[in-house]
């Protein structure tokens, strides 16, 4: 019982950057039907960003509290994130918005290897130490353990995905997402400007990987150019999982994933008499999408936004 308790904490973790990683997919798709396959490198820029700052600040200021850097410099990838992410919508994708859809794919890819090598270039291809900002003291929780890191990224994850889902319901802003959604003509004669409100939802998305990024860094300890591949690639997995274009969807997929992944690298080698281990748990993701994209393409929650022709 000990032993699951422990790995349903774990997958909630995950599954809570995952699914900040997933909403930034699914906003951007449901409003101009792009699959961003930038978007984990964009996390991987977030989470450098960040140990930078806080390289930086510990040495001019090191009496600073851990968890005042730690925001700060979360704060400062955020806007690293958002402006590297209007820059790529301004510059890559725009000019192909009326593309066939293949284009702006092909121009992702090529974005997310073009984000790779600058990382590389800029922060250098080997793997670096994430400073423990917050305290390592385990906290005991009915048998499991629980650190104050992974707390802080479960409450940080709720709060910012309630936080997004006021924005889109209950603003003006999100009332224009979502009309920007539907049809981008019939906004625009309404008085909303398309071209702003798509470069606000890259904006944010951006953000929320920055967020994502930090997280992930701050919980497993380390940082390198390439990080943001495989978590970008299962957190897509996760917006297909849920419905890509539903907010809601892509939370319940971010999560269930990493649920998932969690139990199956717990339980995966006792299942298999040894034969599989914990090794093995990236499998999962792309099993999940298979078997998603054949017994229900549309995913858990469905689509919200119009079909486009």
């Amino acid at each position: 019982m000990d032993v699951l308790l422990q790995q349903i904490i774990n997958g909630l973790v995950l599954g809570s950057m995952y699914a900040l990683v997933a909403l930034g997919y699914t906003m951007v798709y449901g409003i101009i039907g792009l699959i961003n396959f930038a978007h984990g490198d964009v996390l991987m820029v977030g989470a450098l960003t960040s140990w930078t700052i806080i390289g930086w600040m510990s040495n001019a200021s090191p009496g600073l509290p851990g968890w005042l850097v730690l925001l700060l410099a979360t704060l400062i990838a955020m806007v690293v994130c958002g402006a590297l992410n209007y820059s790529i919508e301004k510059l890559a994708y725009r000019p192909l918005r009326n593309s066939p859809r293949l284009a702006p794919l092909i121009t992702a890819i090529g974005m997310s290897l073009l984000l790779q090598t600058f990382a590389m270039i800029i922060w250098q291809p080997n793997p670096k130490a994430y400073p423990a900002m917050l305290s390592r003291e385990p906290i005991e929780f009915a048998g499991a353990v629980i650190s104050v890191t992974q707390i802080v990224i479960l409450a940080a994850t709720a709060i910012t995905l309630a936080f997004l889902m006021w924005l889109v319901n209950k603003t003006n802003l999100g009332r224009a997402m979502r009309a920007t959604a539907e049809n981008p003509r019939v906004a625009a004669l309404m008085g909303i400007k398309p071209d702003v409100v798509i470069s606000a939802t890259f904006i944010i998305g951006a953000m929320l990987a920055a967020i994502a990024g930090v997280m992930w860094a701050s919980n497993y300890g380390t940082v390198q150019h390439a990080m943001g591949f495989m978590p970008g690639l299962k957190a897509f997995v996760a917006a297909v999982m849920g419905g890509i274009g539903n907010l809601a969807g892509a939370v319940v997929g971010g999560i269930a994933l990493g649920l998932i992944e969690s139990l199956g690298a717990g339980y995966l080698g006792e299942l298999t008499g040894g034969v599989l281990g914990s090794q093995y748990v990236d499998i999962f993701a792309f099993i999940v999408l298979a078997l998603v994209l054949t017994l229900r393409p549309s995913g858990l929650l469905g689509e919200r936004v119009a079909d486009r022709a």
